[in-house]
């Protein structure tokens, strides 16, 4: 496994099926933190994931406590749009956990209070929208960490 992608109570099924997909496709974990907004039977998540599915390595959490509990010796990178630094800035290891929030409204504030120093943004204008959609984010940043690592085991 390369890396751990985990979205924090995703709430969009088609951006959950395009996520799965890609984790598929670079031996990543995909980690879904309850309460879900769709139902993991949703056509909408199914027909984004294709016929991937069955390859999906997934585990899905009761709370953002309860992954942190299970991975104690983890190593946590949260992006948020207002991360103190950019994505490329860290150095990801194999196994690292990238949290990613909401669509509509990101990470909670005490999640990311906790873990201020590992917080990281991806650089967009400053505009009266919010964010890439969440789906191109969790692409962006895991190629960069699959980069940093030479694209383990990748063709």
């Amino acid at each position: 496994m390369n890396l751990n992608i985990v979205l924090f109570q995703p709430e969009i099924p088609q951006n959950t099926g395009n996520i799965a997909r890609t984790c598929v496709l670079t031996n990543s974990k995909l980690h879904l933190i309850k309460p879900l907004g769709f139902s993991l039977d949703e056509k909408h998540l199914k027909r984004a994931g294709l016929d991937y599915w069955p390859y999906l390595d997934l585990e899905i959490h009761e709370s953002y406590e309860d992954l942190r509990s299970k991975y104690p010796q983890g190593v946590f990178y949260l992006s948020t749009t207002h991360g103190n630094k950019y994505y490329d800035e860290v150095k990801f290891n194999s196994g690292d956990f990238i949290i990613f929030g909401r669509e509509s409204s990101g990470l909670p504030q005490y999640i990311k209070d906790e873990n201020y120093e590992t917080c990281i943004r991806v650089p967009m204008l400053e505009t009266s929208t919010r964010s890439l959609n969440l789906s191109n984010t969790v692409a962006v940043v895991a190629y960069e960490a699959l980069r940093q690592n030479g694209f383990p085991n990748m063709k």
